[in-house]
């Protein structure tokens, strides 16, 4: 049996196995924490930062991201306060500019509030969130994806760009990549959020970080249901 730890997330007390993320142990307690990058059951890389948390250590705050921050012992998070939220938006504000007819991005969009962009719209069809690249070598263990380049250079390939033979053929990498997801079939003529996606909020108005296993949240591929895959099968 592990050793269990208790953490304090937006106020409820929360018992999780110790080594566990702050992440899993939220959305396991019916807690939204809005997710992209994260996959249950591979190592937590931090790409796309959505899961923003603030913990309060000392009388100080500081924000991370959720899917990195191992539950410790008494630790105090607030997933939803004004800066998280703050951080949280522009994070996905970002998002959605760089790949604004993503139905993932327009899902997680739409979850944390966000109707419009500021900043210019790039249209690009990767966000470099490393799901394809850590399922292929961590589950499959095949190792035929990495994450090459720096910078605005940086993208998904295989070695050299050649198929290698370890490679299964399996494509898992395209299953758990969210922008293959079917895109909104809302009109989209700028960064922004149609209204086939904003009307999909209504449930969660007033109860904005508890997790109502929405739609959107399947949308995106959320790990609250990818969670609740491995319980079925479990």
């Amino acid at each position: 049996m592990p050793r269990m730890v208790t953490i304090t997330v937006d106020g409820a007390r929360i018992l999780t196995p110790e080594g566990s993320n702050v992440l899993e142990a939220a959305l396991e307690a019916g807690i939204c924490i809005p997710n992209l990058c994260h996959v249950p059951g591979v190592t937590p890389l931090g790409a796309c930062r959505v899961c923003v948390v603030e913990i309060i250590e000392n009388g100080r705050r500081r924000l991370t991201a959720s899917c990195t921050l191992e539950a410790r012992d008494g630790m105090v998070i607030e997933a939803h306060s004004e800066n998280v939220m703050r951080a949280r938006r522009n994070i996905v504000e970002l998002l959605l500019a760089e790949a604004p007819n993503s139905r993932a991005i327009q899902d997680l969009a739409a979850r944390v509030g966000v109707t419009e962009c500021r900043y210019p719209m790039r249209n690009n069809t990767c966000v470099l969130c490393g799901r394809c690249v850590r399922v292929c070598d961590e589950i499959w263990q095949s190792k035929s994806l990495g994450l090459v380049g720096r910078g605005p250079s940086r993208r998904v390939a295989l070695p050299f760009d050649v198929r290698p033979d370890l490679c299964k053929r399996c494509n898992n990498c395209i299953q758990v990549c969210p922008m293959t997801i079917t895109p909104c079939p809302g009109p989209l003529t700028e960064p922004a959020i149609c209204a086939r996606c904003e009307s999909q909020t209504s449930m969660v108005e007033n109860i904005p970080d508890t997790c109502v296993m929405c739609e959107l949240g399947r949308g995106f591929q959320c790990a609250r249901w990818q969670l609740k895959g491995l319980d079925a099968r479990a």
